[in-house]
């Protein structure tokens, strides 16, 4: 498997494998597959694993606690990650370093090579639609800079994590703020997609503007993890679990028809298409699977090992401007537009 720089970090594989599948939370799978899954995955040479508690509520990293017995393969780096919100205040430190040694003792490890902040970061006055979303995944800019990079800084000092970084799929202006920041996150986990979405993850209004954050990343020497390459299933065949008709993964899916009907005329499986697309965009470091069994691995893995997305199929999927962005509309508490 290509291997590819993270960051200022050290390099991964071009694929890493995302505990979102593992935890169940993308269609039904059992822990003897994802175990196998995982398993297979780092015999194929993925060597970033991406996990969070939030995934399947500790099962993802209940499953690496396991695959490996606390005997890790050497060469594989592993992530995990916190939410933290206004309820959180103050006391972030602690919480930061609680959910990471719930973590390391589940995973069977003393160090967390990235540990990641799962929060939105925004503005000090930004208003958000849910103002019950601020009490536990939302960090506004004084909170981050005061509280949240110094626990950060400290549990590097510890020798309990290797690294930090930030999930960025909060609030664009912010998250680009952070990554020219002093001191700045390690790694960012970017959306990568054909439709720029980061589907139910958006909570503001504004447009996401992924592209601009990976390349605020590139420019920053900030290394990139590459997340949503199929955006929760609305770029695959058929979405592979039960969701209501106003959600915003179907909403993407139902946008999404052009793209499987390219993908028709071209013989491919919409999934791979949208894996080999996300692979070749631009300052994307590793992309993140959230795979949850071994058939659905190996098709990923077929499809790195094929290569670069042909130039001229990149060119048709752009011309699609399936990732023209409309803004955001507020929902009413009866759940309609």
């Amino acid at each position: 498997m290509e291997m590819r720089q993270l960051g200022k970090l050290w390099p991964v594989s071009a694929l890493a494998l995302g505990g979102g599948g593992l935890g169940q939370i993308w269609g039904e799978t059992s822990r003897e597959e994802a175990i196998a899954t995982l398993r297979l995955a780092v015999e194929s040479g993925i060597t970033l694993i991406d996990l969070a508690p939030l995934y399947g509520r500790g099962e993802a990293e209940a499953v690496a606690g396991e695959a490996f017995g606390g005997k890790w393969p050497e060469g594989i780096r592993v992530t995990t990650k916190c939410m933290i919100g206004r309820r959180h205040l103050p006391g972030a430190m602690e919480r930061l370093e609680k959910s990471l040694l719930r973590s390391l003792a589940t995973l069977k490890r003393e160090q967390a090579d990235i540990f990641f902040l799962h929060s939105n970061i925004c503005p000090d006055d930004y208003e958000y639609e849910d103002p019950a979303f601020e009490e536990y995944g939302v960090v506004r800019w004084q909170m981050f800079v005061n509280e949240v990079i110094p626990a950060f800084e400290r549990l590097k000092a510890k020798g309990l994590i290797g690294a930090w970084g930030i999930t960025g799929t909060g609030l664009p202006r912010s998250i680009m703020d952070a990554l020219r920041g002093k001191p700045k996150p390690d790694v960012v986990q970017a959306v990568a997609n054909v439709l720029d979405s980061p589907g139910g993850m958006r909570r503001y209004q504004e447009p996401p503007e992924p592209r601009n954050i990976i390349r605020t990343a590139r420019n920053n020497d900030v290394g990139v993890m590459g997340i949503r390459a199929v955006q929760a299933g609305a770029l695959t065949a058929a979405i592979d679990r039960p969701l209501a008709a106003s959600d915003p993964e179907v909403r993407d899916y139902e946008k999404a028809a052009p793209f499987r009907a390219l993908a028709r005329a071209l013989g491919e499986d919409p999934a791979i298409l949208a894996h080999r697309y996300a692979l070749g965009m631009s300052g994307v470091d590793t992309l993140v699977l959230g795979v949850k069994n071994r058939a659905e691995l190996s098709a990923i893995l077929e499809a790195e090992a094929r290569g670069p997305l042909e130039e001229e199929t990149r060119r048709r999927i752009d011309a699609l401007r399936l990732n023209f962005q409309v803004p955001r509309m507020p929902i009413d508490g009866d759940g309609t537009l």
